[in-house]
C-alpha cells in the first residue's frame, strides 16, 4: 500500500480561451464530477483484516470472520501475511473452530465474538488466551498502520505475549551492524500482554534484539536490513519446543 507523490512544479503559464470554449469546458467538468459523484452513491469502502495467533491453548484452529473462513489450520504465535478484505461492519462475528472440526461452523465454535471493523481501515483480529480462565480465549482488534514510514526511517510495533519469559517485561533493542549490544541505547521495554508502538527509528541494517527485562544473556535476535519505509509488528512469544532461544519473534509488514 505504498504511495509515492510526485509533485511537478514549472512556470505559470496564461492562456487566453474564447467565452463559448470556456463554457463548454465548464460545462463538461460539471457533468463529469456529478457522473463521478453518481458512479460512488451508496459505496462503502470495505475494510481490511488479518489474524494475530497468539493463544498458546487453542492448538491448530480455523478462524471465521462473517462466516468466511480468513485463516486456515494456524498455530501460534503467527502473524497472517496478507490481508483479508471484508464488508465494513459494526459488529461482524468471528467464530474460531479447531482446525480438524466437520461441520456448522457455530457448533464446534471454541469461542465467538462480534467486533467492529472500520470502513477503509485496516485491523487485526488478535487472539490471546484468557489467563483467568485456562479454557476460554479472548479475541480484540488492533488498528494497524496504512502509510508507509518517513524517508529514510522505519517504525515498529511490539506485542509481548511470552509469559514465562517476559513476565516482568521485555527489553528491546536496534543494534546497528558491526556494533555491540553493550553499546546500544535501550529502544523500549514491552510489559507482558501490552501492544506497544509505532515507533520510528532510522533505516539501516542491525539487529534487533529482544530480552527478558534487565537481562542480556538470554535473547532472541533478527537481522533486518531496512530500507526506508517499512512499517512493520513484532509479536514476541514464549519458545514451546526448546529454550535456545527463550524467545520466538513473528515480524511482519503492515504496509505493502
Amino acid at each position: 500500500m505504498k504511495t509515492t507523490w510526485n509533485r511537478w512544479i514549472g512556470k505559470v503559464r496564461r492562456f487566453i480561451t474564447h467565452p463559448l470554449a470556456m463554457a463548454a469546458a465548464v460545462s463538461l467538468v460539471v457533468s463529469l464530477g456529478l457522473s463521478a459523484c453518481q458512479s460512488v452513491q451508496g459505496y462503502t469502502q470495505p475494510s481490511l483484516l488479518r489474524i494475530i495467533d497468539a493463544s498458546y491453548i487453542a492448538g491448530a484452529i480455523n478462524v471465521y470472520v462473517e462466516s468466511e473462513l480468513v485463516a486456515s489450520n494456524i498455530a501460534a504465535p503467527y502473524i497472517a501475511a496478507n490481508y483479508a478484505t471484508l464488508p465494513a461492519s459494526s459488529s461482524a462475528q468471528v467464530v474460531v473452530t479447531a482446525a480438524a472440526a466437520t461441520g456448522p461452523i457455530l457448533s464446534n465454535a471454541l469461542v465467538t465474538s462480534n467486533v467492529t471493523l472500520l470502513a477503509g481501515q485496516q485491523h487485526s483480529v488478535f487472539l490471546t488466551d484468557n489467563g483467568s480462565s485456562p479454557a476460554s480465549y479472548n479475541v480484540t482488534v488492533i488498528a494497524d498502520q496504512q502509510i508507509t514510514a518517513p524517508a529514510a526511517h522505519s517504525e515498529f510495533r511490539f506485542i509481548n505475549e511470552a509469559p514465562r519469559t517476559g513476565a516482568n517485561g521485555v527489553d528491546v533493542y536496534m543494534v546497528p551492524t558491526g556494533d555491540k549490544l553493550s553499546d546500544a541505547n535501550l529502544l523500549l521495554t514491552v510489559p507482558l500482554g501490552a501492544v506497544v508502538g509505532y515507533t520510528i527509528i532510522p533505516a539501516e541494517a542491525l539487529t534487533m534484539i529482544i530480552a527478558p527485562s534487565g537481562q542480556t544473556t538470554l535473547y532472541s535476535s533478527t537481522p533486518l536490513t531496512l530500507v526506508g519505509g517499512e512499517v512493520r509488528t513484532v509479536l514476541i512469544a514464549d519458545s514451546q519446543l526448546t529454550n535456545q532461544p527463550p524467545l520466538v519473534l513473528v515480524v511482519a509488514d503492515d504496509v505493502n
